[in-house]
C-alpha cells in the first residue's frame, strides 16, 4: 500500500533540486522501488535487458569538430534519499576538468561535466543511462554509478563501449566481466570488515548494533559486517533496517538503545541518519552512543544535518568513519586544492570546503585525470581505443615517470615518456578485473566539520574478518 505519510520530509530533496537544476522532478517511487530492490536476480535480469537494448549509437568523440567540447557524465543519485552521492562525484569532475582545460583540454577539446540523475533507484537508472547516451554524442567517460544502480546500468554502459569509473562496492563486480568497468573504491565487504575491525582493534568494543538504510548500497554492508562480528567473537545486539522513506525511527532507535551496544554501525543517507541518531540520543537518556559510519558519511551535507540534530560537539566526540585513504599534503593535493578553490562557486549544494578532504571526490578527480592522460597517450578520445592505456598509467610500468598532476603527465607524455599517475587519492593497483584495493583510514569530524584522520587500518586487520 502506498502511504504518503511514510515519505521523508521533502525539504532536503527540494534543496538539492534547486541547487543542482533539478526542479520539477517527481517524488521517488516508494512502493515500486522497494519491490525492485528486493529482486535477488536484478543484476542478471538487467544484464540481459542491456543486451536486448544493444548499443544506442553514441557518436565517437574523436569525430567531433575541432574545438568542440567533450562530455564526462556523472550518472548517480542527485535526488532521492541518496542525493548526497552524485554531487560529491561531480565536485571531483569539476575540479579535474578545470585543471585539464587550463592546460589545453584534450587534444584541442575542452571538457565539460554533465549530471544524469539515477535517483538511487534501478528503475530510474536504466532510462537515465539510455537518455545519457541518446543525448550526449560527445561523451568520452562515465563516472559515478553507485551500489544503488550499478548492477542496472554498468551492463548498458559496457554494451556501448564506454569507460566507466564506478563508486559501487557490490561484490558482483569483484570479478567483473565488463572490460570497460574500473573501480577505485574497495568492495563494500572490505569496508564493512574495516568498520567492525575499527570497533574491535582500536576501541575494544564487543557489543555492536547495526542501523543501515534499506537501500541497496547500505544493505550491502550488513552481511559482511555480520561475518566480521562472528570472526572477532563480538556480540551483535540488534540489526535494525531504516526505511529511508520514513520520517521517524523511534521504534528502531528504541530497539538499539534497549540492546545496550557500545557502538552503532550505520549508513542511512538523506535525512535518515540525522533523524535516527537524534531519536537514539533522546531514548538513551540524552547520551550519544558512539557511531562508526561508512565512507559515505564523510560528506559536508551529512555532517551538517547530523550535527544540527545531535549537536556538533556531541557528533565530534562520538563519531568515527572508515574512509578511503587519501592524501591531504604534498604536490598532488596542492594541485587538487588549487583547482577546487577555482571552481568553488559551482558547488552550490553544500559548503565547498567539505570537499577539501572528501574521499570520493578525490578518487573521481583521479579517475578523470588518469582517463584523460590515457586519451592523450592513445591519441584518441574513443573509449575502445584509450581504455587499454588506463591501467599502465594507473599502476605504472618499468621506466615510467611518476607524475602527480595532469600538467606533469601531459609534459612527460609530450616528451615521449611513460607515466605513472599518483594523485591525491593515493596509489592505484588495478588487478585483472580493473579493481583497485586502497588503504583505509579512520576519520572523525573536528571543529566546523573538518575531517581529522585519527588512525589507519592495516590490511592484516581488515582481512582477519574473512577468517
Amino acid at each position: 500500500m502506498h502511504d504518503d505519510r511514510r515519505r521523508p520530509a521533502g525539504a532536503l530533496r527540494s534543496q538539492w533540486r534547486t541547487a543542482l537544476g533539478q526542479d520539477g522532478e517527481s517524488e521517488p517511487r516508494s512502493h515500486r522501488s522497494r519491490l525492485v530492490r528486493g529482486i535477488v536476480g536484478l543484476a542478471s535480469i538487467l544484464a540481459l535487458t542491456a543486451a536486448a537494448w544493444g548499443a544506442t549509437g553514441v557518436a565517437a568523440a574523436s569525430h567531433v569538430a575541432k574545438g568542440s567540447p567533450l562530455v564526462i557524465a556523472d550518472l548517480a543519485p542527485f535526488t532521492g534519499v541518496d542525493a548526497v552521492l552524485g554531487p560529491g562525484f561531480l565536485a571531483g569532475c569539476y575540479t579535474a576538468t578545470n585543471a585539464i582545460n587550463n592546460d589545453g583540454g584534450v587534444m584541442g577539446h575542452p571538457l565539460q561535466c554533465k549530471q544524469f540523475d539515477t535517483r538511487g533507484d534501478p528503475a530510474d537508472a536504466v532510462p537515465a543511462a539510455r537518455q545519457m547516451f541518446a543525448s550526449t554524442p560527445n561523451l568520452v567517460l562515465v563516472i559515478g554509478p553507485t551500489s544503488d544502480e550499478a548492477a542496472a546500468v554498468v551492463p548498458i554502459i559496457n554494451a556501448n563501449h564506454m569507460v566507466v569509473f564506478s563508486g559501487t562496492g557490490q561484490s558482483e563486480f569483484d570479478k567483473s566481466p565488463f572490460k570497460y568497468f574500473f573501480r577505485l573504491t574497495p568492495p563494500d565487504a572490505y569496508s564493512a570488515y574495516a568498520m567492525v575491525a575499527t570497533a574491535h582493534f582500536r576501541f575494544h568494543w564487543n557489543r555492536i548494533a547495526f542501523a543501515f538504510g534499506n537501500d541497496i548500497g547500505s544493505q550491502a554492508f550488513v552481511q559482511p559486517a555480520e561475518q566480521a562480528v562472528k570472526a572477532f567473537h563480538m556480540k551483535l545486539t540488534t540489526n535494525q533496517v531504516l526505511n529511508l522513506s520514513d520520517s521517524t525511527f523511534r521504534t528502531e532507535a528504541d530497539a538499539v538503545a534497549a540492546s545496550h551496544p557500545q557502538v552503532v554501525l550505520t549508513e542511512a543517507l538523506g535525512p535518515a541518519d540525522a533523524t535516527f541518531l537524534s531519536e537514539l540520543k533522546q531514548l538513551n537518556k540524552g547520551k550519544m552512543i558512539p557511531v562508526i559510519g561508512t565512507s559515505a558519511t564523510i560528506d559536508p551535507s551529512w555532517y551538517s544535518a547530523v550535527a544540527k540534530a545531535v549537536g556538533a560537539s556531541t557528533l565530534q566526540s562520538n563519531y568515527y568513519a572508515d574512509a578511503l585513504g587519501i592524501t591531504t599534503t604534498g604536490p598532488s593535493y596542492a594541485v587538487f586544492k588549487h583547482n577546487l578553490i577555482a571552481i568553488r562557486k559551482k558547488i552550490t549544494w553544500a559548503p565547498w570546503t567539505g570537499y577539501l578532504d572528501h574521499p570520493q571526490t578525490f578518487h573521481f578527480y583521479d579517475a578523470v585525470t588518469m582517463s584523460v592522460l590515457a586519451m592523450i597517450e592513445a591519441h584518441s578520445t574513443k573509449a575502445s581505443v584509450y581504455r587499454s592505456y588506463i591501467k599502465p598509467i594507473a599502476n605504472g610500468v618499468p621506466g615510467a615517470v611518476t607524475v602527480t598532476s595532469f600538467a606533469q603527465g601531459l609534459k612527460a607524455l609530450n616528451a615521449g615518456k611513460k607515466i605513472h599517475y599518483v594523485g591525491p587519492g593515493g596509489a592505484t593497483h588495478f588487478n585483472k578485473y580493473n579493481n583497485s584495493q586502497v588503504d583505509f583510514q579512520i576519520d572523525k569530524y573536528g571543529p566546523n566539520g573538518k575531517v581529522v584522520v585519527v588512525g589507519s587500518l592495516p590490511a592484516s586487520e581488515v582481512s582477519a574478518a574473512e577468517k
